[in-house]
């Protein structure tokens, strides 16, 4: 056993990059909210809340994260339900495959969505030149296409977090829920639903918060074309027009504090959930 000095010598490498990574910049952050040339001020918040502009990427924002949650979310559920029907060896060769292509976002996603459904992209001159039409009103570079990219990268972090819930899900209760008379269909109802729920709630909180910090992958799909908060946070410090840092971190704290009710609300949702059962 080592002492609590050696194990915060050890841990020392790490609270230092936690300062300068994290607790710096935040309240560097903090800070420049409140700042105008130098004076505090609650103008930048006052710019935020009235400008119909940042509010709407707000509102993109959310809808966009809420849909790709919702969307990945229902579809990882009967992937795993499917997942857990093979082999212990083959799950894991699943998960692996699954954990490394969690790591494929940003601008090479964006990239490899370009090369195959972009306007001339693999497939949309492959459907045109066979006279298939399916892709003929799609636009890569839309609402759509955001929120395919968004479903994409989010479907393997779902993943990852959902399979050790199902596999919380005893085969003693399915047998036991089967000599009792009940069907698939009633113990997963009344079951398997209810005792996953708490985890299914907290997966898609955290799913929210993935899509509402995404910016790489949206914006080297479009650019500063649609207005979501993380692109007008980048365009206010690179300065498209002239930059604002200020205005910027004080829409980041913003964005910030709407990712913390969602983690907030959803604690309260799992504790709601948990006294039921």
């Amino acid at each position: 056993m080592i002492s609590k000095r050696q194990a915060f010598i050890w841990l020392s490498p790490f609270i230092v990059l936690v300062l300068l990574f994290f607790l710096v910049p935040l309240l560097y952050m903090l800070i420049t909210s409140f700042q105008s040339n130098g004076a505090f001020t609650l103008q930048q918040y006052k710019t935020v809340l009235t400008n119909s502009y940042i509010l709407q990427g707000f509102k993109n924002s959310i809808t966009l994260s809420v849909v790709s949650a919702v969307i990945a979310l229902i579809v990882t559920l009967f992937a795993v339900y499917a997942i857990m029907n093979f082999s212990e060896p083959m799950r894991e060769r699943i998960l692996i495959l699954t954990n490394l292509t969690s790591n494929f976002s940003g601008i090479p996603l964006a990239f490899a969505f370009i090369v195959l459904l972009g306007n001339s992209g693999l497939f949309t001159l492959l459907f045109d030149k066979w006279g298939i039409g399916v892709l003929s009103s799609f636009s890569l570079y839309s609402w759509a296409g955001l929120l395919l990219i968004y479903i994409y990268f989010q479907m393997p972090l779902a993943l990852m977090l959902l399979y050790p819930i199902y596999d919380g899900i005893q085969q003693q209760w399915k047998e036991v829920a089967a000599l009792l008379g009940a069907s698939t269909w009633k113990f997963w109802l009344k079951i398997g639903i209810p005792v996953m729920l708490p985890g299914i709630v907290g997966t898609f909180s955290v799913l929210f918060a993935n899509a509402m910090g995404a910016y790489a992958s949206a914006y080297a799909l479009t650019n500063s074309n649609y207005n979501l908060v993380a692109i007008r946070i980048g365009s206010l410090i690179k300065g498209d027009i002239f930059a604002q840092p200020e205005l910027a971190s004080a829409i980041a704290v913003l964005l910030a504090v709407t990712m913390v009710l969602a983690m907030l609300l959803s604690e309260w949702s799992i504790a709601k959930t948990r006294r039921k059962l």
